[in-house]
C-alpha cells in the first residue's frame, strides 16, 4: 500500500530548481515548476545516471549525461537518447512541506 512520505521542504526547492533526496530506499529527484512540485525517480532511463544534475526548463528536464529531456509532469520521455518513461510520484505540500506517495 502506497504512504505519503516527507521527501523535503519548498524552501529547499524554490520555483525553477531541483532538489536530490532519499525517501525510503527510493533516490528522487524533485521539480518545482511556477510552484507546483513534482517527483520523479532520479535515474535517467537511457543510462540510469541522475537526473538531478540536469537542467530544469519549465516542465522539461534535461539529463546532463546525454542530453536526454524528459517532462517532469508524466515523466515522458520527450527527447533521444531516451525512450522510454521515468517513474513518476504523487506530490502533496502541506504547510511547506513536500510529500510523496511511496509505494510500500
Amino acid at each position: 500500500m502506497a504512504e505519503w512520505r516527507l521527501a523535503g521542504t519548498l524552501d529547499r526547492c524554490p520555483p525553477g530548481n531541483l532538489l536530490e533526496t532519499e525517501v525510503d530506499g527510493h533516490r528522487l529527484v524533485l521539480a518545482n515548476v511556477d510552484g507546483e512540485v513534482y517527483a520523479l525517480l532520479d535515474r535517467c532511463s537511457h543510462q540510469e545516471f541522475p537526473l538531478s544534475d540536469g537542467e530544469l526548463d519549465g516542465t522539461s528536464l534535461e539529463c546532463i549525461y546525454h542530453g536526454a529531456t524528459f517532462d517532469v509532469c508524466s515523466g515522458r520521455a520527450t527527447g533521444l537518447p531516451a525512450i522510454a518513461p521515468v517513474k513518476t510520484y504523487e506530490v502533496e505540500v502541506r504547510d511547506q512541506e513536500i510529500y510523496v506517495q511511496i509505494d510500500g
